[in-house]
């Protein structure tokens, strides 16, 4: 099962974790999977694009591991758009949780999840 955990404070996205596998179906044929990389690393990729800033990034060599800290030292027009972008990927991670809840599970902070 892939594990999202969102960290927040004063409701502001400050970390995110994806770990775990989906196993939905078999080695390079499992969408879960897929589609969990493709939202979250294009939204990383876009956060890194288009807001110019440096995340603090930790992936697992062997892949089921991502770990996204946001720098406290941005600023607030910086800070929105990161935001912006981060609520949209966790919008979408929500929508494959919806359809394929026994392959991945997100705990955010904000609604009493983990942290």
């Amino acid at each position: 099962m892939i594990v999202v955990k969102v960290s927040r404070q004063d409701y502001n996205v400050t970390a995110f974790e994806l770990s775990g596998h989906a196993e939905s179906g078999p080695y390079g044929y499992d969408l879960v999977c897929a589609a969990v990389s493709a939202v979250s690393f294009g939204a990383v990729n876009a956060v890194l694009q288009l807001c110019q800033i440096e995340l603090n990034i930790d992936q697992g060599s062997e892949g089921g591991y991502l770990r996204v800290e946001i720098p406290d030292s941005i600023g607030a027009k910086v800070q929105d758009k990161v935001q912006l972008l981060f609520e949209g990927m966790f919008v979408s991670l929500q929508t494959i949780e919806q359809e394929y809840g026994e392959f991945i599970t997100i705990e955010d902070s904000l609604k009493g999840g983990a942290d």
